[in-house]
């Protein structure tokens, strides 16, 4: 049988020795018989054999009987055979699991190579944060490629931890560890700075453009503005909600990442998208994906397979998830069934609903059967970040004076990131605003833990659904404080200072009591525990808010956008109450 490992770089593709295996001179190290081979290029399924050598496919032919000289030989007996799977955008920190045991996860699904933005470790510890996530990617056999993170902070109406300019950015392009890897500038969500021609924005865009190419991050942009954002040279947008958006962007040049994560599900609305006419601009991410979710329903094969019962074309769905993200980010070596590629590739029997059961990264087994064949090396020592509450810390810092009359009020859906700026009549007991859980109004605080600056923005939500606690996490896009929404101030304080003592993660808390809890020690964003133990941690976590009513699969993914002051429309940084459609912080009273 083939090796369980990777135990070489792979050549290049212009190697003496490559190229005389290719020729059939030299014997492949490994030659797999009796596939069907799916030509994402072509659209087609063949019947072939296939040569690898070094960690590339040297030989695809399609005569059965012509003779193949091989150490090793495996049999697939008419399985299919197609390239490893893409995440076109994705945020790793979002599994909660640093690279390194996040592949662990990923690659019995068949995701064989990511593009990481990340701006979430990015926001926190800044470029030392970016080096060291990529530090530990590299230590395992996947395809890690990263896109620099463009807007750290994401706006001027949050505090973060950290803050990236264009300074920072040409030198992280040029950092030696990361040479070969960086394919794009991350998504561009400072949308209004492009269309508005902001000098800093540009400059990043301009410095993005003549490194490699410009991600885009623009929800709802349509019409004359988003003219300007595509002209400034932006290619991409992966927060299109309806297909009329979609098919408007497309139209105006730009690729397509459906997304489909564990926040945000845009592929039923976006599907009828996918024809032989477009899905060459189309590709699949996740975006954001919790690991319950990764292990239990997939990643890229996930969205794979709901396309395909979408009644997308199994040869087109495979190549959005494989080719067009490849072709996007120009990487010839990736995403596709070809000499000279690198040989990352899947093995699955039904072609209507793939389900990887051998994973291949550079020629090796690296999953087998829903389980990653290695495991990855301890984990290196990670930047320090520590998670300061304000001075004296307690209820009345919670409290917001006011009277009867009308509040601005956030509307959370829980499978979207967009959320609907509400006026709903105020709660007032004793002068001040207060929460009412029998009109499913909670009351939502975001309080800066990177600074120690004391901020706190205070303001209430619609869509959660649960009475008698609280939930507070320090994942909050994009600057990641410390947000926690609840019924009452007390059992909020009480989550906020276990975060703070756990030095990061997420919890649920009533009657005083904490009830669960996930420490998250890296970054407040990562733990450092293997995906077993997080996933039960979460198990134990989901199962606490449940029991407070919350009747979402998984209410801490819609908290951690409240506080993204760049998606529409109404959001809480710690800084107040975000207008994202003006782009101002607004008052919470009407």
């Amino acid at each position: 049988m083939p090796q369980e490992r990777p135990t070489c770089t792979p050549v290049a593709r212009t190697d003496p020795k490559l190229l005389a295996v290719a020729r059939g001179d030299e014997p492949c190290d490994l030659v797999i018989d009796n596939a069907r081979i799916v030509n994402v290029a072509t659209r087609e399924i063949v019947p072939g054999r296939l040569g690898v050598f070094a960690g590339r496919i040297a030989i695809v032919s399609l005569d059965a009987a012509a003779s193949i000289n091989a150490k090793e030989h495996l049999d697939l007996d008419g399985a299919f055979l197609a390239p490893g799977l893409i995440d076109a955008h994705m945020h790793v920190e979002s599994t909660m699991l640093p690279p390194s045991r996040f592949a662990r996860l990923a690659l019995p699904h068949g995701t064989t190579a990511a593009v990481f933005d990340p701006h979430e470790i990015a926001n926190v510890l800044g470029p030392a944060g970016i080096r060291w996530i990529a530090a530990d990617a590299a230590n395992v056999p996947f395809c890690a490629l990263w896109a620099l993170s463009s807007c750290v902070p994401s706006a001027p109406l949050e505090t973060s931890g950290a803050a990236i300019d264009a300074h920072d950015l040409a030198r992280l392009f040029d950092e030696p560890a990361l040479q070969g890897r960086i394919v794009a500038l991350a998504e561009m969500m400072n949308y209004p700075g492009v269309v508005f021609a902001d000098k800093d924005v540009l400059a990043k865009v301009t410095l993005g453009l003549q490194r490699a190419i410009v991600d885009g991050h623009a929800p709802q942009l349509v019409g004359q503005p988003l003219n300007a954002y595509v002209a400034a040279g932006i290619s991409s947008d992966h927060e299109c909600t309806t297909l009329a958006e979609a098919r408007e962007k497309l139209r105006q040049g730009m690729h397509i990442h459906i997304r489909e994560g564990s926040a945000a599900r845009n592929l039923e609305a976006l599907a009828p998208l996918i024809t032989p006419d477009t899905a060459s601009r189309i590709s699949f991410c996740t975006d954001d994906r919790h690991p319950k979710d990764l292990r239990d329903d997939g990643h890229i094969d996930n969205v794979v397979r709901k396309a395909i019962a979408m009644g997308v074309d199994p040869i087109l769905a495979l190549a959005c998830g494989s080719l067009h993200t490849a072709d996007h980010y120009r990487q010839p070596d990736l995403g596709m069934i070809a000499p000279g590629r690198l040989a990352n590739m899947i093995v699955f029997d039904d072609i209507t609903a793939p389900v990887p059961r051998l994973t291949f990264v550079d020629g090796a087994i690296v999953a087998r059967e829903g389980h990653a064949t290695f495991e990855p090396p301890p984990l290196a020592h990670w930047p320090h970040s520590p998670v300061r509450l304000p001075a004296h810390f307690d209820e009345t810092a919670l409290r917001i004076a006011g009277a009867d009359g009308t509040i601005r009020v956030i509307g959370m859906h829980a499978d979207q990131l967009v959320t609907d700026a509400l006026e709903r009549p105020a709660c007032v007991c004793d002068g001040h605003l207060v929460a009412d859980a029998s009109r499913d109004l909670l009351k939502l605080a975001v309080i800066e833990r990177h600074r120690g600056t004391g901020n706190i923005g205070l303001g209430f939500v619609e869509g959660f659904r649960f009475k008698g606690g609280a939930i507070a996490s320090t994942v909050g896009h994009d600057a990641h404080n410390l947000a926690v929404v609840g019924d009452n101030d007390r059992d909020m304080v009480v989550a906020a200072r276990a975060l703070a003592e756990a030095g990061g993660g997420q919890c649920v808390v009533s009657g005083g009591d904490v009830k669960a809890l996930l420490p998250l020690p890296i970054a407040g964003l990562m733990s450092d525990q293997s995906p077993e133990v997080v996933i039960e941690q979460q198990d134990t976590l989901l199962r606490a808010a449940h029991a407070l009513g919350c009747p979402h699969h998984d209410p801490f993914m819609p908290l951690s956008f409240l506080p993204l002051p760049v998606i529409p429309h109404l959001k809480l940084s710690d800084l107040g109450l975000v207008d994202v459609d003006q782009f101002k912080v607004v008052p919470l009273t009407v």
